[in-house]
């Protein structure tokens, strides 16, 4: 792609986040992307210049609509401009309903769901000018409902309906949106080591593709939702 495309990607330090701006950057778009710990967010930084000097990271939390503000304010004081935006953080605690505290609840909420608004809110009047594309990363748990879910099941379910919802109200304004559900990642989430045991799963540069692929198909064309998941579970 060219034109001096830019991007904004949350949760971008590792895993999924990480693969997406790894793969735009390779393919001439500039990224700015997020994350909570400052040491994760310049570790990252350095990683990604491999690719491209066109990468920017920022300390964000998702959680904090004035911090998602902030983080837009950067991405265009930086590259001028703001094509996509990737609402790509998130977080799982896997308990037992009778178990599972109110702050983890609220952690998963605030973070997987209201951030994915929070992120949309602080970009959407940068997206009108670029007549730009909106993508969350939900996840196959957003339509299958499972044993100590309750909270993730809850999460994700809403940012489908969100982002399905979102693209009514904003193909009027011609951004378009999706809604990615993947299944199971090789990444560090929920605690796990990537190793070649992971080797099945889909990686993160295959989330990256996913993501260029879409970013690439005919303006008249809109994929409001896609699941993707391995193509031979282990």
């Amino acid at each position: 792609m060219s034109d001096h495309k830019v991007a904004y990607i949350t949760g971008g330090t590792k895993g999924i986040g990480f693969g997406i701006a790894k793969v735009l950057l390779e393919n001439g778009i500039s990224v700015a992307f997020s994350g909570r710990k400052r040491d994760d967010v310049e570790k990252a930084e350095r990683e990604l210049k491999q690719y491209s000097e066109n990468v920017l990271g920022i300390v964000s939390d998702v959680r904090s609509l004035e911090s998602e503000e902030e983080a837009v304010k950067y991405t265009v004081e930086k590259f001028g401009r703001l094509d996509f935006v990737i609402a790509n953080a998130g977080l799982g605690i896997f308990k037992p309903v009778d178990e599972l505290t109110a702050e983890e609840w609220n952690d998963m909420i605030d973070t997987n769901l209201t951030g994915v608004f929070y992120t949309l809110k602080a970009s959407v009047e940068e997206l009108k000018k670029t007549e730009g594309y909106y993508i969350t990363v939900s996840s196959l748990a957003g339509a299958n409902f499972f044993e100590n879910g309750t909270g993730y099941n809850a999460s994700k379910f809403g940012v489908v309906g969100f982002t399905q919802a979102a693209m009514i109200d904003l193909r009027k304004h011609n951004i378009k949106s999706t809604v990615i559900m993947p299944g199971s990642v090789a990444t560090n989430f929920n605690g796990n080591v990537p190793s070649e045991k992971d080797s099945w799963k889909i990686q993160p540069e295959d989330m990256g593709n996913l993501v260029l692929d879409i970013l690439k198909m005919n303006p008249r064309v809109l994929p409001s939702k896609i699941e993707f998941r391995a193509t031979k579970p282990a």
